[in-house]
């Protein structure tokens, strides 16, 4: 179909922004380039648009956009961003034709998002107290915020979001369930920003990470049939990573969640293999790191989200099954930290109890690498983006009424 619709542009006169282009930003771009969202520029209209036609052209040619990082040699993903071919030569025709306007008669119906939020309007909508003052300079350290959610029944998340108060200052916000009864930082008070120290009562181990919000990470929305358990009387934890930029300013982070309308039928928990016993030595280009998980029950694989900091150079998954079979489930050969992405699976992998998933990554401590803060220096991990981290999460999928600790306790799949 389109390009059938590129033929017919091309016999017209070439393409327009409000028959051809305006479409494919619509599907491809007003996720992020739209006012209030985390591109740097709108695209709603014409005017938005023109200025940038050039740049545009550059970027999809290059493939830099839609950000997509998945080597297509291994998986395949329901929510992989892309161009076809066709649609990249419909955005460089236009601009080599001088970027017309056409007639905006011909322009598609606006698509309505709800203001504020990409999941649509949030059935329960969960902010911090108050406002958080980040300072003009220096480091903070990660701030937590304890609020408690009121419900007073079990819930079932189907889609979550977080959205920050100043995205100038908050570099990531990860959301935590604290069930009833868990001791994890009850030493703090609820709504009260705190800097956690000595110790946190059973670490976060001790809780279950909901959504999170990062570069380039879209919101959490889970397929049909699946979805979060969040008990009543949970409360949420949120875990604020603040960087200075020069200038005081206020942040209010806000959470947004939408519930299945029933009990699904399988329950998502998010789990990581992770690695933080690391040392990156000094100027090393391709430094290896390694990780595992072994699933000690039956489980289905739904997404893989692989997280390092600046000196993170290539990130692949693969899975070992009890038969001793290897397969690998995705491979990132370039990461890039402003793009923080989940890949979720086409179609989910049944993962047989005894199932050790493996992670690789290789880090460039490197001068060569531009983004190294400092390639003098032998790095660990730390929660600052100048240390870094290895993380290979993932998301499972298992029935409903299965205790989720059977999946990570030895012999706890019988």
């Amino acid at each position: 179909m389109m390009l059938g619709v590129l033929a017919a542009a091309l016999l017209s006169g070439g393409p327009t922004f409000h028959k051809e282009i305006l479409p494919l930003l619509q599907k491809h771009c007003h996720g992020c380039h739209r006012a209030g969202e985390a591109a740097p520029m709108a695209f709603s209209g014409y005017q938005q648009v023109r200025p940038w036609a050039k740049a545009i052209k550059a970027s999809v040619l290059s493939r830099q956009m839609p950000p997509w990082f998945a080597d297509p040699a291994y998986g395949k993903f329901h929510n992989a961003r892309g161009l076809a071919a066709v649609e990249i030569e419909t955005i460089a025709a236009w601009v080599e034709a001088g970027a017309p306007e056409g007639d905006p008669s011909e322009a598609p119906e606006p698509v309505a998002f709800v203001e504020g939020w990409n999941i649509g309007k949030p059935d329960l909508e969960i902010a911090m107290p108050g406002a958080y003052e980040v300072p003009a300079s220096g480091t903070v350290e990660y701030t937590y915020v304890i609020v408690p959610t009121g419900l007073k029944e079990d819930a079932w998340v189907q889609a979550a979001e977080v959205r920050p108060g100043s995205r100038a200052v908050v570099h990531h916000v990860i959301a935590f369930i604290r069930e009833p009864g868990s001791k994890w930082m009850r030493a703090y008070e609820p709504g009260v920003p705190f800097v956690p120290r000595g110790d946190r009562g059973g670490g976060e181990t001790a809780s279950e990470l909901l959504v999170g919000y990062a570069p380039g990470l879209p919101p959490a929305v889970l397929q049909p049939g699946t979805a979060k358990l969040l008990k009543a009387g949970s409360d949420i934890v949120l875990q604020l990573h603040y960087t200075t930029n020069g200038g005081k300013v206020s942040d209010r982070t806000r959470l947004g969640l939408i519930f299945a309308s029933e009990p699904p039928r399988e329950r998502v928990m998010t789990l990581a293999a992770m690695n933080t016993k690391f040392v990156i030595p000094a100027g090393a280009p391709n430094h290896r790191v390694d990780s595992e998980f072994t699933l000690r029950a039956d489980a289905r694989l739904i997404g893989l989200m692989p997280h390092m900091h600046l000196r993170g150079k290539d990130f692949l998954y693969r899975a070992v099954y009890p038969t001793g079979e290897e397969e690998t489930l995705l491979s990132v050969p370039r990461y890039d930290f402003n793009w923080q992405l989940w890949y979720y699976l086409a179609e989910p992998k049944t993962m047989p109890k005894g199932t050790r998933l493996e992670c690789t990554a290789h880090f460039d401590n490197s001068a060569n690498n531009p983004a190294n803060p400092d390639a003098a220096k032998q790095v660990k991990w730390g929660d600052q983006s100048w240390e870094e981290m290895m993380i290979g999460w993932f998301d499972v999928a298992f029935d409903r009424a299965m205790d989720p600790a059977r999946l990570f306790k030895q012999g706890g799949g019988e």
